[in-house]
């Protein structure tokens, strides 16, 4: 299973723990190269990331390697020794190996249950831990990574695995206009173009020299030159050889906002960018959450999290000057007191993402998808601002009747969410779609639905039965499943207020509804009235017992 690289880079590794006096285990970094290589596509040292330890620690061990739980610790003191050896080899920079470390602070809980969990084991795994603990010395590992070759992506389910959400994406010509004026990439330009002016070069390691860092801070007014200098250089606006400068050729506006997002956020830049050293560390931290949440964040709530995390203490960072920068860099912008990340970071952060080997989906357009699409996006999770714009621009191209037909055809006989949000839309439409909903009635899923449609409109429509109450109360509280389990205590709160009567959940179990079960489990926990919540659990015992029947 080695390689010509990990075999080098282990004995470098040797190496450097005899010079430092450190005790290296290197049969335990060895096999966390060994790994990374055959299923990361980790070709060098330098091609880890905090990425990559989640995923070998996390999902590949648990999943090849035979091991107890209490061999975990063992691990992620040689991933952190790997950290160290990257940084000292300058395979990695400062700010890299801050992010691995806090990926590794976090992992050293999560890693001793992964280890245990048996539905993380592939099959080879599986088939050898049926032998039994007396099959294995103490504390032995037993590689089986040739048997089981699943896609890791189906197996993964580790919170720090989370996927991206899908985010939408300005237009190229928009974004290379905006990128041309980002002020951070306008001074770079400035600089360079004093530098060559004048006939200035760089020191014989390619910096800025003190002198015209000086005279530039005068005479452009820029109050970084030296992070300028810097960035121009990672983003090729100049070509240093030697001590002699060129002006960068086939200067491309994305390409160069891309580097200049993946310098911003991920090389060491002491401060220059923030104002302050340990934020800049945190910087990627920062903007990953502002990409993950996709909705404007309230700024005091931006100094909370900072505090979280550490950084403010006594107010040490100024948190309107860390926006003002940030601004200035075009990574973010604020308005009404909240702060976002603008078109073109968005933009930025999904390349460096998609660069690292992370999978960052981008939202299509749902206002020219069909229905089968629109639904399908609408579920993917995208922040409800812009599910609400898709939704309108998607009715407005369509006739009332046409929209219900398309809507209502698309989820006959798809589970309840995707039902869920079909009856949704379709609740919007007026009478003008009365014939396209009554052709529903035969449906047996979508007929309460569209009972319920037509009388709510004062339209003639055919009476429910008991049982097409019954079923529309158990499929209506599946919509309801996903939301109750990340957010219990509101879901108990609106069933307080709003949820069906005892004597109706204890005919829920009569109900021939997939989800019919998992509704029921779910009131029985959430429902604060005690008899309610019992009556739910025995109607859950019940529908167990009928489905086994």
């Amino acid at each position: 299973m080695s390689i010509e690289w990990v075999n080098r880079a282990v004995d470098d590794l040797r190496a450097w723990g005899r010079a430092q006096g450190l005790d290296v285990d290197v049969d335990e970094v060895r096999l966390l190269c060994d790994y990374a290589s055959d299923y990361l596509d980790v070709n060098e040292l330098g091609d880890f990331t905090p990425l990559a330890f989640e995923e070998l620690l996390l999902n590949i061990y648990p999943r090849k390697v035979i091991a107890p739980p209490e061999s975990a610790p063992e691990t992620v003191a040689a991933a952190r020794t790997l950290v160290d050896f990257l940084l000292a080899t300058e395979e990695i920079g400062g700010k890299m190996a801050h992010r691995m470390r806090s990926v590794l602070d976090r992992i050293e809980p999560e890693m001793p249950i992964a280890l245990a969990d048996t539905s993380r084991f592939g099959m080879a795994k599986s088939l050898f831990s049926a032998m039994g603990a007396d099959a294995l010395e103490q504390g032995a590992v037993l590689s089986v990574s040739d048997v089981d070759e699943q896609p890791l992506a189906e197996e993964c389910d580790c919170p720090g695995c989370s996927p991206l959400p899908p985010v939408r994406l300005a237009s190229p010509e928009t974004l290379a206009r905006s990128a041309a004026r980002v002020p951070l990439l306008t001074d770079a330009r400035r600089l360079v173009q004093w530098m060559l002016a004048g006939g200035r070069t760089p020191t014989v390691k390619g910096r800025l020299r003190v002198r015209d860092a000086a005279e530039a801070t005068a005479q452009l007014g820029v109050a970084d030159p030296g992070l300028l200098w810097e960035l121009a250089v990672h983003t090729g606006l100049v070509e240093v050889e030697g001590t002699a400068i060129f002006d960068g050729e086939d200067y491309d506006p994305l390409d160069t906002w891309a580097a200049a997002v993946e310098f911003v956020v991920e090389k060491d830049t002491r401060g220059a960018v923030t104002g302050d050293v340990s934020l800049d560390e945190e910087l990627y931290g920062l903007c990953d959450m502002l990409y993950r949440l996709q909705a404007p964040v309230p700024i005091p709530l931006v100094g909370d999290y900072l505090e979280e995390i550490g950084l403010v203490d006594e107010g040490v960072i100024d948190v309107p000057e860390v926006v003002r920068r940030l601004a200035y860099c075009g990574i973010a912008e604020a308005g009404e007191e909240v702060l976002e990340l603008t078109p073109l970071a968005v933009w930025g952060l999904r390349r460096l993402y998609t660069d690292l080997g992370m999978e960052a989906p981008e939202a299509p357009d749902l206002a020219v998808a069909d229905a089968p699409e629109l639904i399908e996006g609408l579920l993917s999770g995208m922040p409800a601002e812009a599910a609400e714009a898709d939704i309108r621009a998607w009715l407005d191209n369509r006739e009332p009747a046409r929209a219900a037909t398309e809507l209502l055809g698309a989820v006959s006989g798809a589970p309840s969410v995707a039902r869920g949000v079909a009856v949704t839309i379709v609740d919007r439409l007026g009478p003008e779609a009365e014939e396209a909903v009554r052709a529903f009635l035969d449906d047996a899923e979508l007929r309460p639905h569209a009972v319920h449609w037509l009388t709510s409109r004062g339209l003639p429509a055919p009476a429910l039965t008991q049982d097409e109450v019954l079923w529309m109360s158990v499929d209506m509280l599946a919509l309801a499943l996903p939301a109750a389990e990340e957010d219990p205590e509101t879901f108990a709160e609106n069933m307080s207020a709003s949820g069906p009567p005892a004597h109706v959940i204890e005919e829920m179990w009569r109900v021939d509804h997939p989800d019919v079960v998992d509704v029921l489990e779910l009131l029985g926990r959430s429902l604060r009235d005690h008899n309610v919540a019992k009556a739910a659990r025995k109607a859950a015992f019940k529908a167990r017992s009928r489905a086994i029947g």
